[in-house]
């Protein structure tokens, strides 16, 4: 199977670990997050969405790799609703590595090289990745958000420079889901949590563009607002979601 070989193996790992270092250091990277850039192998895909690899996740968000190497990796973006059709964002915490302290959707990460999170049918792999996030960075158990409640609505692909150094290039999955949760934020990964309705959001995005209370929304997250949410969140509240599933488009978004 795919994820059994690994490009270049351990040693060629160790290698680029080794090399990076430094550059580690004057990232002032904290240890958590050092963590995550060198172990999780982010899956590569080309546009059409077909695995053709994997990285670090380290190498996948420099910028220089991004554009040298047209890098392109597999992502998710959830969408977590209450009963009360509410949407949960979430501020990324202070020592994220990209896009520190910007507001978000609920939960947005990776799908890495691994068995489970390589299925494809039904998007199983996503949507496993999306669970095992949740309960990461949000501390909401598996059982609260069952695999089978995830709804893929789109894909999307973009680039984002979060600083001159660090960067997205993604294929982002976007999954719904619409349940009562337990939130307990992990602070490693989030600064601050909350529930908001329509209102609520068109306000955060007015003070956002206005450049108030230093506010800034993350470029995905904006790409949906943009382009897709407010049209989605009708088929929440309507319960019929499925009426919007479009899997077979790529969006290539700006």
């Amino acid at each position: 199977p795919p994820f059994a070989s690994r490009r270049g193996g351990r040693a060629f790992s160790a290698a680029r670990m080794a090399g990076a270092a430094a550059a580690v250091e004057d990232a002032g990277m904290d240890e958590v997050q050092k963590r995550l850039m060198f172990d999780d192998e982010c899956i590569l895909v080309d546009e059409q969405d077909n695995v053709v690899g994997h990285e670090s996740k380290y190498n996948c968000h420099l910028m220089e790799k991004i554009e040298s190497e047209n890098l392109l990796h597999r992502a998710f973006s959830v969408f977590l609703f209450n009963s009360k059709y509410e949407l949960l964002l979430q501020q990324r915490s202070a020592t994220k590595v990209t896009f520190p302290l910007v507001w978000t959707n609920t939960c947005c990460s990776h799908p890495l090289y691994r068995e489970s999170e390589l299925i494809q049918e039904n998007y199983l792999g996503v949507r496993n990745a999306a669970q095992r996030k949740l309960l990461d960075e949000l501390g909401i158990p598996a059982e609260d958000v069952p695999v089978d409640q995830f709804t893929p609505l789109g894909r999307m692909l973009y680039k984002a420079p979060s600083d001159g150094k660090w960067g997205e290039h993604e294929l982002d999955y976007l999954l719904f889901i619409v349940r009562d949760v337990k939130v307990v934020p992990n602070p490693d990964e989030v600064a601050d949590v909350k529930y908001v309705s329509r209102e609520q959001l068109k306000e955060l995005i007015r003070k956002a563009d206005a450049g108030e209370e230093g506010l800034k929304l993350s470029p995905w997250f904006r790409l949906v607002v943009d382009n897709f949410l407010m049209g989605w969140w009708d088929h929440v509240e309507k319960g019929t979601l499925n009426e919007a599933v479009d899997m077979e488009t790529i969006h290539k978004l700006k």
